[in-house]
């Protein structure tokens, strides 16, 4: 066998046990998703979400949305939606912004149960909406109940 065979035989082989749990991921959300923008289309970009890569305690974690724009009357952010794919309640968190906000920005620490991929989607004021989505390993959970 080749060594450039086996390589990719391997990199496959690997990346298997990745794609259920991802499509898995974005089917668990999606009902949450939908419900929140009646349908309408969630495109990538305009948001930002910032996670660690690596969170060593899963019952604080910080976390940073922005959404380009600039917050005029006319052109503003209505609202920041978080979800999760691994947590108890699926929608995390739900922050409501206007025109006087003057930056679309939320920071703050979220629970998250294991190691998982966080969902953020904005509703702008011209009705549509924009997501981005970041993985986080967490070597210690939370959210778990321990009865």
């Amino acid at each position: 066998m080749k060594r450039r065979a086996f390589l990719s035989g391997l990199g496959g082989a690997i990346a298997l046990p990745v794609l259920p749990r991802a499509a898995r991921a974005a089917t668990q959300i999606e009902p949450h998703v939908r419900a929140i923008t009646g349908g309408a289309q969630v495109r990538k970009g305009r948001v930002k979400l910032e996670l660690p890569q690596l969170a060593d305690n899963g019952n604080s974690v910080s976390m940073k949305v922005s959404v380009e724009s600039p917050m005029t009357a006319a052109d503003h952010v209505k609202s920041i939606h978080l979800f999760s794919d691994r947590n108890p309640v699926t929608r995390m968190a739900s922050f409501h912004l206007g025109p006087r906000t003057g930056k679309a920005e939320v920071s703050s620490r979220v629970r998250l149960a294991g190691s998982q991929r966080v969902t953020a989607v904005a509703q702008l004021s011209d009705g549509s909406f924009w997501s981005d989505a970041a993985d986080v390993v967490v070597t210690l959970s939370a959210c778990v109940d321990e009865s």
